[in-house]
């Protein structure tokens, strides 16, 4: 469809191209000059028009993932677009394209062109991050795992590429080594995003491994630092219930809905309350799964 836009533009540039060529007199150039400010007019109005539509079809993606978000945890949401610099080699434009395939959920193409800004610049730190962010949410975890472990390698304290370890880590039903990763970015305590999801996923470790009462403390932690993140208020109504706790879990849940009726999460709870007053139960640890 592009393509064929595109070929009808490009044959109205050659016609007004052979015209100009062909013009003798004041009056053809004149009719040329005409041609050219109505052609170039079109244009930059179809230009506008794309432009707006472009950011449209960004808000349809926004629209995507809230209504496609499944109970299974998130991983950290990406946040502002990173600054990106300028450089000779070209690595830059291949990164700035694999952002933003990213911010638009399109993990392998985003894949792609962040390993062509690492096959430019091997050593760019920020390539690599962002490769480790599209493959974790790809979920091809062993890769993201050995991305993320060459990242932490060069900046140990880089607590976002920790955090995301851990969620790997969690994801694969490593606890122990998911326990280690994220307790050491609580202790460094140098990034408040990468706080409160490491006590999120804290939380949720400890209730896949039944460890009810820690889970509860970590999800509590995790509403005080993010009262936002919606899905602690589901999964420490889960932490309460198998803690033989129903009524906490259910105002929990409450609270959860009444927090935030349009989130997915929070549409969660409510469903949770309904199911339980019908006789259910949430899902039991490893059924749901992390």
């Amino acid at each position: 469809m592009a393509e064929e836009i595109v070929r009808t533009l490009r044959a109205r540039y050659d016609q007004i191209g052979a015209a100009l060529d062909a013009a003798k007199s004041p009056a053809e150039l004149d009719a040329c000059k005409k041609d050219i400010i109505a052609f170039f007019m079109h244009v930059d109005g179809m230009v506008g028009e794309l432009s707006a539509l472009k950011d449209e079809i960004k808000a349809l993606v926004d629209r995507y993932k809230q209504q496609a978000a499944s109970t299974k945890p998130a991983a950290p949401e990406l946040g502002e677009k990173p600054v990106i610099h300028s450089d000779h080699i070209g690595a830059s434009t291949f990164i700035e394209k694999g952002w933003s395939l990213l911010s638009l959920g399109d993990y392998a193409g985003a894949i792609e062109k962040l390993g062509k800004a690492l096959e430019l610049s091997p050593a760019d730190a920020q390539a690599e991050s962002l490769l480790g962010w599209a493959q974790m949410l790809k979920e091809d975890y062993d890769d993201a795992l050995l991305t993320f472990q060459k990242v932490l390698t060069r900046e140990p304290a880089n607590s976002l590429a920790r955090i995301n370890v851990g969620y790997i880590c969690l994801k694969k039903r490593i606890f122990g080594e998911a326990i280690e990763h994220l307790s050491k970015a609580i202790r460094m305590a140098n990034d408040k995003k990468a706080t409160l999801y490491a006590h999120y996923y804290l939380g949720l470790v400890y209730l896949e491994r039944e460890m009810f009462e820690d889970a509860d403390t970590f999800f509590r932690k995790t509403l005080e630092l993010g009262p936002n993140l919606i899905e602690a208020y589901y999964q420490l109504g889960r932490a309460q219930w198998f803690a033989d706790d129903q009524g906490a879990a259910k105002g929990t849940w409450e609270a959860g809905w009444q927090a935030n009726k349009f989130n997915p999460w929070g549409k969660k709870c409510q469903e949770m309350l309904a199911t339980v007053a019908a006789g259910g139960a949430p899902p039991s640890p490893g059924e749901e799964g992390a």
